[in-house]
């Protein structure tokens, strides 16, 4: 998508927007290596909540089940794409990385890397069932 601006580590600047169509236009403009990564991440949360909500607000894609709170989303940095789990304190296992925030845990895949697509469906099928967060 020539017409979509990059942001700070590559991150497609898409305007918010609720439903599937941002979703998908967010994922077209991911550059480069990172594309294939963000197929496969909404694919897994298509897999593991098949009556999710999309959106993309503050130019990452966001996954919902009860119409008001969020348990997932993505988002492209210069070296990585950052999986954050609104509620990944309450996953077993924790995905691996800190927030400052007590609930939020973030796991990352890094260039050369694809998602460890077994657990990352673990935890979206787990996250799903569990309160999100209201953003």
């Amino acid at each position: 998508m020539s017409d979509v601006r990059l942001l700070s580590g590559g991150n497609p600047q898409i305007a918010k927007g609720e439903g599937r169509a941002p979703v998908e236009a967010y994922i077209a403009a991911m550059p480069g290596w990172k594309r294939p990564i963000g197929e496969v991440l909404d694919r897994l949360a298509l897999q593991a909540a098949p009556d999710v909500r999309c959106a993309v607000k503050w130019n990452q894609p966001l996954y919902g089940m009860d119409g008001k709170t969020w348990f997932f989303s993505f988002r492209c940095f210069t070296r990585y794409v950052k999986l954050t789990f609104f509620n990944g304190d309450a996953l077993d296992p924790r995905p691996p990385i800190d927030s400052p925030q007590d609930t939020i845990r973030y796991a990352r895949v890094e260039e050369g890397d694809m998602p460890d697509e077994p657990q990352v469906l673990r935890w979206l099928k787990q996250a799903a069932r569990v309160p999100g967060m209201k953003l």
